[in-house]
């Protein structure tokens, strides 16, 4: 016997019935038997004890089951059921060494292990050899026939029976040919057959259904080993390929795949132990399910430890990744196709049903990150949805064809996205996802729609505010019969132009016709608006026009020169003017005159305020005249339009007389002292008395000039001190003020003076001092009198002005 395979052999079994796993499995992987998929086959021997077997299979598979030493005597040897590898055969062959049958250690007892056995050998081997003595062919209680009792009554108890091929195998054949030999023991092995109880369902089955017979025959290995040797050489033969068509194997049925062999011939030797009839094809589907989803938790777990996907899903938290779909199908479909590849032989239902699953944890595995690329997706392409679309209104395309174009660009960079990151395993509906997509493109649209539009409408505004808001204020500053007419022209005029601008501008955002109506109906009520704003504003300054309108003309003349009051000019009749003038702008200022309505305002007015005749009192007290302006509203003007009520026109108009009363009292004393300074020459009969009654004087001083000097020099000091001093501005607050302040300061100024003649000299007089000191004495002597008159003229005037008030 010569091998270069090491063969190793196990106890599958122990005497006591008990199933080694552990030494099962560890065989399964040495052998590497997973890996042949259905391309191996199972081989177990029955015979009785001391008959051979474990010397036989050690010959045929070049396996080291212990043999009985028969020097030591006829013995059991082995012990349950052991399993080795055969060597040097194809496909991967397995065979088990049952404990010998009608062994004297078990005694009576030996039954139920020997069907228990049986019935094992059955269920998982695909070839079972019995091994018998030929002596025993054709005898009737000879030890093979309850051996083949057993195997037959242990077959009923498999629901869908496997085809078995039983091979007789007829040990130290005699001189008798096999070819009488073999008719001999197939007659009776159909004699049991027929005589084996079987179920109703199989009353009728021939034995050719369950079994393949073969019959070899060996001659005895103590008398002729070198015949022996060579017959199971060429018996060895027949077990390679075994399991092709036309092998021994060959019509084997309801193969466990390798990978499974083990948990199946476990759960099936449980099922024997607990005294259970075995159906095959219920195991199938356990075996099935149980190892299908062992394979499919194992690629689950390699999955989720492969490293390609680790990083993956972790570059995809923080970004989209190029070419997601293919990576992410890559790596599931490498994980489906290995577990394909190891659960190819089991039952097509349950490894359907288990790919399935498997299929589900996966993709429920991926899908958040599958979603959150598809974020990613989103976000990126709304991002450059933005971009190019802001890049397109600055470029000056059309809102809407800039919107309709990037748009469709958008959902086409999308899409295309989207289709390499599409999982093809995955019926996922990206339905959403686009959904909200177009959503968030369609609201941001709308905003930048909603901010143009207001952007555009606030130009327009802007500008309506900067071509209304001077020119109506200037208009109403020069307020005369014009100013609301004019007003109403240039509000026409800009309203036109801006309502053309913004039409034009509203062209490029395809909006229906009641939108723009309304949005250009908006920019003319804002224009209007504008121009009523500006009119209630210079409204509430009306006060201050009308001083200012009444100053202007009063203090200037038709040459726009500032008046000098010498005298000549009627106060009255100017005075008059200015008022009347001032009533205009407060009758200008008094409504909103854009429509085409006529109003008397300005003849209540005037009526009211200004003409004194047609408001004299009745001399009867019992009767009084209708005030028209004790009301809130104008005739003819709506309240909306009006600025200024009539009761606050009086109230202003009252305000505006007293406040510039005091202008007109000005200019009357101004008037008074204007006259007063050109009389300053004395009554000619001051002149006669002061000739006649200082004639002695102006003689003295003729005889003695020295007295001119000294007066000379005398008005000189005083004239210094005079203007040193600044008497008149220090008595313009009053006699007391004015003697205290010069009392402080007469003394310095007396002494600085006379320092000041010391360094300098005397000084020549001239004529001009002369003039200054005439003029002096004249303004000295008229002072006094010049705020009486100018008070009693101004009164004169307001007197006779303000008839129209009397009474008040």
């Amino acid at each position: 016997m010569a091998t270069t395979e090491e063969c190793h052999s196990i106890q599958l079994i122990d005497g006591d019935g008990l199933f080694n796993d552990v030494g099962t499995d560890r065989l399964i992987k040495e052998i590497k038997l997973a890996e042949c998929g259905l391309s191996y086959a199972v081989v177990a021997i029955m015979g009785p004890q001391s008959s051979g077997k474990s010397t036989l299979l050690n010959h045929l598979f070049y396996t080291n089951f212990r043999e009985m030493d028969a020097f030591k005597g006829r013995s059991q040897t082995t012990k349950g059921i052991w399993m080795a590898k055969c060597a040097g055969i194809e496909p991967c062959t397995l065979v088990m060494d049952l404990e010998g049958t009608d062994g004297r250690e078990r005694g009576e007892d030996d039954t139920a292990f020997e069907k228990q056995s049986a019935l094992f050998a059955l269920a998982v081997s695909d070839i079972v050899l019995i091994n018998m003595w030929c002596h025993d062919i054709g005898r009737e209680q000879a030890a093979n026939k309850p051996l083949l009792k057993t195997v037959f009554q242990v077959m009923m108890r498999l629901f869908s029976p496997r085809k078995t091929t039983l091979m007789f195998v007829i040990r130290d054949k005699t001189r008798t040919p096999l070819e009488n030999l073999e008719p001999v023991l197939r007659e009776d092995i159909q004699k049991i057959w027929d005589s084996v109880p079987k179920p109703q369902a199989h009353k009728e089955t021939p034995l050719s259904e369950f079994f393949n017979v073969e019959v070899v025959a060996l001659s005895s290995y103590e008398e002729k080993e070198e015949q022996f040797k060579e017959q199971v050489a060429n018996l060895r033969q027949r077990f390679f390929h075994s399991i092709a068509p036309g092998g021994l194997a060959g019509d084997r049925r309801g193969v466990v795949p390798a990978s499974g062999f083990s948990f199946s011939a476990q759960q099936i030797w449980k099922v024997i132990k607990e005294n259970k009839d075995l159906d095959l094809p219920a195991h199938k589907v356990m075996v099935a399910t149980v190892r299908c989803e062992e394979i499919a938790n194992e690629k689950y777990a390699g999955f989720t430890a492969n490293e390609s996907w680790c990083l993956l899903e972790e570059a995809v938290q923080s970004g989209p990744v190029a070419g997601f779909g293919k990576k992410l199908n890559s790596i599931l479909y490498t994980s489906l196709t290995e577990y394909d590849a190891e659960a190819t032989y089991f039952d097509e239902g349950v490894r359907s049903a288990k790919r399935k699953q498997l299929e589900e944890k996966l993709l429920q595995l991926v899908q958040p990150a599958h979603h959150a690329m598809l974020g990613h997706l989103r976000s990126g392409t709304l991002e450059k949805f933005k971009e190019a679309f802001d890049k397109a209104l600055n470029g000056g395309e059309g809102f809407s064809v800039a919107a309709r174009n990037c748009t469709d660009a958008c959902m086409a960079l999308f899409d295309e996205g989207y289709a390499d990151a599409v999982v093809e395993l995955a019926n996922w509906d990206s339905s959403k996802v686009r959904d909200k997509l177009c959503r968030d493109v369609d609201a941001h649209v709308a905003s930048v729609r909603a901010a143009k539009l207001s952007e555009l409408t606030s130009s327009y505004e802007a500008k309506l505010n900067e071509a209304l808001s001077g020119p109506v204020e200037a208009l109403l500053d020069g307020a005369n019969n014009d100013t609301w007419p004019s007003i109403k022209k240039l509000l026409q005029l800009e309203t036109v132009s801006a309502v053309s601008g913004l039409s034009d501008a509203l062209s490029g955002f395809d909006m229906d016709e009641k939108t723009k109506e309304k949005m250009l109906t908006s920019l003319e009520d804002h224009a209007r608006g504008v121009v009523e704003a500006k009119a209630r504003e210079e409204a509430g300054r009306a006060l201050i026009r009308m001083k200012d309108r009444f100053s202007t003309l009063f203090s200037h003349d038709s040459d726009s020169m500032p008046r000098v009051w010498t005298g000549k000019e009627d106060i009255r009749a100017i005075t008059k003017t200015a008022r009347s003038a001032s009533l205009k702008l407060l009758s200008v200022m008094a409504a909103i005159r854009l429509d085409d309505n006529v109003d008397n305002i300005e003849n209540t007015l005037t009526s009211a305020l200004v003409d004194t005749k047609n408001n004299a009192a009745v001399t009867d007290r019992s009767i009084t005249t209708f005030d028209p302006l004790a009301s809130s509203t104008w005739e003819q003007v709506p309240p909306a339009k009006t600025l200024i009520t009539p009761v606050q026109c009086k109230s202003l108009w009252r305000q505006f007389r007293v406040e510039t009363e005091y202008t007109v009292t000005q200019a009357i004393s101004a008037q008074e002292a204007n006259r007063r300074n050109n009389n300053w020459l004395p009554p000619p009969w001051a002149i006669v008395a002061l000739i006649v009654l200082g004639f002695n004087e102006f003689m003295t001083l003729l005889r003695n000039p020295l007295y001119l000097g000294v007066i000379f020099v005398g008005f000189l000091i005083i004239k210094a001190l005079w203007v040193q001093l600044d008497i008149s501005g220090e008595f313009r607050n009053g006699a007391l003020p004015g003697l205290l302040s010069l009392s402080t300061k007469f003394l310095p100024t007396v002494m600085n003076l006379l320092r000041k003649l010391a360094e300098e000299g005397q000084m020549p007089a001239t004529n001009s001092s002369q003039t200054n000191q005439a003029v002096a004495s004249k303004s000295f002597q008229n002072g006094s009198s010049t705020s009486n008159m100018s008070s009693s003229a101004s009164s004169g005037i307001t007197a006779s002005e303000n008839s129209t008030t009397k009474g008040e």
